[in-house]
């Protein structure tokens, strides 16, 4: 293999390697909380950071006051940055706290800082759910028990709530891939669940004090998780605590929330990894190592598509190191599908997987401006409602 190709390959067999480990992992039944409901439940804080969030918040605001936990002990907050006066009037009918906020540059980190430092109430618990996510009647349930089980920072399990055409559809496996490798997986060996920016839960003073140190513009969860963990904080995940969350339907929304998404990820890896790799040595912090090399891993449909394009190339023109790439797609298609829960397995995912090339280039273009989203907030548009 020549000398361009060689540290290419290196560098995708080690992704290759890394996903298939925590796919297989994902395999075997969760290590559960032992939860221990008996100690009382807590007094918890739901904040919804929505930003012009006016065609979906009344309806998310009404769903979030479905819980089956008792009403007295749990408290909707809905931070309106940026809203219409008529949305505000109607949103006060509702037996919710709304925090009015106005920021030149928003983002929720600022967002969040605001609404804490204008609440005087005492609570136990926070939950973070963005302005599209709708919680299952028992979540707020058992992020209590799993609070009382010693978690203190959890994530919840999201799903779609909507696959109404293929980008969605895709989108809505990625969701359910994500959650196999970078949660349940990486609980599987000993690790930390990743955090995705809502459906999440905290020790309410933890995460006040975490916040108060984030102005993150995009992927303040990122940076979140990665001080949590520099800490040795496990981050629990609560695989039957379902939040449903709206799947990206429309190839400019998808290609902001990528951009931003793909911005924080180099950011935070690219900052994080020397300090990472020195608690590693002196520490034996794998947790804190492992985020921060996660994060220099290419996106998995990048690698999918890099891949597949080298495999073709070497093939076609017998390149030495063909059957390397050849082989590294194989066991990578193999991770992936392992990773795919078998509801997914039908022909409708089958029709989606004709859009990969398509979402490859919307990926492409997405690292190409990833640098737009170092000083802008990219808001995801938010639509649908359930």
């Amino acid at each position: 293999m020549n000398s361009i190709l060689l540290p290419l390959f290196i560098y995708l067999a080690i992704g290759v390697v890394y996903y298939l480990i925590f796919s297989f992992a994902s395999l075997f039944r969760s290590k559960s909380l032992k939860y221990k409901p008996l100690l009382g439940l807590n007094k918890i804080a739901v904040f919804i950071p929505a930003y012009k969030e006016d065609a979906i918040i009344i309806d998310t605001a009404k769903k979030a006051l479905n819980q089956s936990y008792p009403t007295d002990l749990y408290q909707i907050f809905v931070i309106a940055d940026s809203m219409q006066p008529k949305t505000i009037q109607n949103l006060k009918k509702l037996p919710i706290e709304i925090v009015e906020v106005s920021f030149e540059k928003s983002t929720k980190a600022k967002a969040i800082n605001e609404t804490y430092r204008r609440i005087n109430q005492d609570f136990d618990i926070t939950v973070v759910l963005d302005a599209d996510n709708i919680m299952e009647p028992d979540f707020l349930n058992k992020v209590s028990d799993a609070y009382n089980s010693g978690a203190s920072a959890m994530q919840g399990h999201r799903i779609a709530k909507n696959q109404q055409n293929e980008l969605a559809t895709l989108d809505a496996i990625s969701e359910e891939v994500n959650n196999n490798i970078f949660r349940k997986g990486h609980i599987n060996l000993g690790l930390s669940s990743a955090l995705i920016g809502s459906g999440m839960a905290f020790d309410f003073q933890l995460f006040k004090d975490e916040m108060a140190r984030i102005d993150a513009i995009g992927g303040f969860d990122k940076e979140l998780e990665l001080s949590l963990i520099k800490q040795k904080i496990k981050i629990a995940y609560l695989k039957e605590a379902y939040v449903y969350d709206e799947k990206v339907s429309e190839s400019k929304t998808f290609g902001n929330q990528r951009t931003r998404w793909i911005a924080a990820q180099i950011r935070y890896g690219m900052r994080s990894f020397g300090n990472a790799l020195l608690h590693l040595i002196t520490r034996g912090n794998v947790d804190y190592f492992d985020k921060s090399f996660q994060f220099l891993l290419p996106p998995r449909l990048i690698m999918l598509g890099l891949l597949f394009i080298l495999t073709a190339i070497t093939t076609t023109f017998q390149i030495e190191g063909w059957t390397w790439f050849l082989g590294a797609l194989v066991v990578y298609s193999l991770a992936l599908t392992i990773a795919i829960p078998a509801k997914f397995m039908n022909k409708n995912t089958l029709l989606a997987m004709m859009q990969l090339p398509k979402t490859f280039w919307l990926m492409i273009r997405a690292i190409a401006g990833y640098k737009k989203a170092k000083n802008n907030f990219l808001h995801t548009t938010k639509t649908v409602q359930s």
